[in-house]
């Protein structure tokens, strides 16, 4: 009885420590697209996204922020949701509200600490008929 006691407990810390995030949690971070299919020359426009997310559940998490340009459209509101289909591979939606567009993507997360990520993103914007390859790191507040 000890014993299956002993494995048991094992098995459910061990799920608890290998855990990237939990309901509730804050997820704030921001990137660069360092590739976009409607840049013509290189470092002629920039697009930066800073966003913050919350984890309704573990793995869905919706989102707010902003989407910063270097050329014509200037700034934009971004709403979004991310579904995590394990602990580094996510697909996310974005609406982006000054831009009138929307974003899907499927990205990549990879912990280099407890709280902390680096993340790599691909990125279809309907409305422009774009793709853009994205760059980013984000914390996690527990």
């Amino acid at each position: 009885m000890l014993k299956k006691l002993f494995l048991t407990g094992s098995i459910f810390l061990i799920a608890l420590l290998g855990l990237a995030q939990s309901s509730h949690d804050v997820m704030i971070g921001g990137g660069v697209d360092l590739l976009k299919t409607d840049n013509r020359a290189l470092f002629k426009k920039a697009q930066l996204g800073l966003e913050a997310h919350y984890f309704v559940v573990r793995h869905f998490a919706v989102g707010v922020g902003t989407e910063l340009w270097t050329a014509n459209q200037k700034s934009s509101f971004m709403m979004g949701a991310r579904w995590y289909a394990n602990d580094n591979v996510f697909l996310r939606f974005r609406g982006l509200i000054g831009a009138n567009d929307a974003a899907m993507g499927l990205g990549y997360s990879k912990a280099i600490s407890q709280n902390f990520r680096l993340e790599g993103m691909g990125d279809f914007y309907f409305g422009a008929g774009n793709f853009g390859l994205r760059f980013g790191a984000s914390y996690i507040l527990r």
